[in-house]
């Protein structure tokens, strides 16, 4: 571990309170020019810290910068190898190729700004910086690929465990099938699994699992096209460590699944969950938009709907809208 990354977790462990640099040189055991420099570094680097002469230094309360330490200090011990980049193309392009090229399962990335954010059906997804919450995670599960819809199911139920809970259960998390979270009837939450399959086992080599969540507005608000659909956790930007605090409960959530993604719990609360179930709505097929009636969600994550005609059919790929109109980007979540 770098000097700068002791400096901080010891900053994260008092954040709030000032400490002075002697008391951290003393603990790192290095001169405290040394820990000047790491405080001047993680400054250029985005953490807010204040200095006060004779008083140390302190990482505010209401500071809002995301950083491992700080996810670290509230998830507590796990097994998850965190790490935070300023900017990436998207977290779940790169960690696609490090799992292809062995990355453990439970290697997690996070970014505070993608410059080309996915989306679902290859659509982009607007990642601005600052405002979102931007994670993939490696999985390795012991799942048949015909099952690897569960994944996506199950992290929705964590996902939107861990948005009720940073928001102190003030607001109530519903699942539009298959991938998007919603509060008051607007994205808020989409989550993106892409997969490797093992041919010889018909299992899954690996699983990336996006998630991409909208904290606060953008400096600039959402751009036209988005800003009727999507919103965000909090109305304002000043949300001091909350982003930290997200990033953590997903990652508890996500943990606590039981059954390795496949408990018959977790999909009752989906199912309950549910923005569509008891709806009419649209399937979105290829360029053709069916009118349909949203039936309910089977024992293998799949969407049952009735058609005009008398048929009805189990959705386990493809879109469902309420909307008629086939959606051109994302508004908040996919990577």
């Amino acid at each position: 571990m770098k000097l700068k990354d002791k400096v901080l977790c010891i900053l994260e462990e008092n954040r709030g309170a000032h400490i002075s640099g002697a008391e951290i040189a003393k603990r790192l055991e290095v001169s405290r020019n040394a820990v000047w420099k790491a405080v001047e570094d993680l400054r250029s680097g985005g953490t807010g810290i204040e200095a006060v002469r004779n008083g140390g230094y302190c990482i505010p309360a209401d500071e809002s910068s995301l950083s491992v330490q700080g996810i670290e200090a509230i998830l507590g011990q796990s097994d998850y190898i965190i790490n935070v980049e300023q900017s990436v193309t998207s977290t779940n392009t790169v960690l696609k190729e490090l799992a292809q090229q062995g990355c453990p399962e439970g290697y997690v990335l996070i970014a505070r700004q993608q410059t080309a954010g996915k989306g679902r059906l290859g659509r982009s997804f607007y990642s601005p910086p600052d405002s979102g919450l931007y994670l993939s995670v490696v999985l390795r599960p012991h799942m048949n690929v015909e099952d690897a819809l569960f994944i996506t199911t199950s992290a929705a139920v964590a996902v939107s465990r861990a948005i009720e809970t940073c928001c102190d259960h003030q607001r109530t998390a519903q699942i539009k099938w298959v991938n998007d979270i919603y509060l008051d009837e607007k994205k808020v939450c989409g989550i993106l699994t892409e997969a490797a399959i093992d041919f010889e086992s018909g299992g899954l080599e690996y699983a990336v699992l996006g998630i991409g969540v909208n904290i606060t507005p953008p400096e600039d608000d959402f751009p036209d096209g988005l800003s009727d659909t999507a919103t965000s956790i909090f109305s304002s930007r000043k949300i001091g460590n909350l982003r930290n605090r997200l990033a953590a409960e997903i990652l508890r959530e996500l943990s606590a699944l039981p059954d390795g993604f496949m408990s018959e719990k977790t999909l009752d609360e989906y199912r309950k969950r549910s923005l569509l179930i008891g709806k009419n709505a649209y399937a979105l097929f290829k360029n053709e938009a069916k009118p349909c009636r949203v039936l309910g969600i089977d024992d293998r994550a799949r969407l049952l709907v009735s058609f005009g005609d008398g048929s009805e059919q189990a959705l386990s790929s493809g879109e469902v809208s309420v909307k008629r109109s086939v959606p051109e980007h994302n508004g908040g979540g996919d990577l």
